[in-house]
């Protein structure tokens, strides 16, 4: 007969109140802007093949382009992949050895979180 283990370790399965380091949140960021690009390099890739049939849809695809919700959606892009570049090169950096160490980490994730977000408020003036 099997005895039934005591665990002492806590159980938090509230998502809502685990506290998680600066540097899972980057890396969350990291992953979720990777997968928003796969998606809008499809979305792109459509825009630039309907721009190129035709005349008539260069012109549709500018149309579309102007209106602010193709703004939106294009500065969400735009946004992912300045974050995604930013993230990366803060990874190419800790493969060389560099910001290896936990204070490291933590000081790389605040450069990272500042640098994308004056890069996306950058991309969003460049934009509107």
């Amino acid at each position: 007969m099997k005895k039934a283990v005591k665990s002492q370790r806590p159980v938090n399965l509230d998502i809502r109140t685990i506290k998680l380091p600066i540097t899972a949140y980057t890396s969350i960021l990291h992953r979720v802007s990777g997968v928003v690009l796969f998606v809008g390099v499809a979305i792109m890739l459509l825009a630039l093949d309907t721009s190129l049939s035709s005349a008539e849809g260069f012109e549709e695809v500018k149309a579309v382009l102007g209106s602010p919700l193709a703004k939106l959606v294009v500065w969400a892009l735009l946004s992912a992949l300045l974050y995604h570049l930013v993230a990366g090169v803060r990874h190419l950096i800790m493969d060389a050895g560099h910001g290896e160490t936990l204070e490291g980490g933590k000081l790389g994730s605040k450069i990272v979180l500042a640098v994308s977000a004056v890069l996306i408020v950058l991309a969003g003036v460049w934009i509107w």
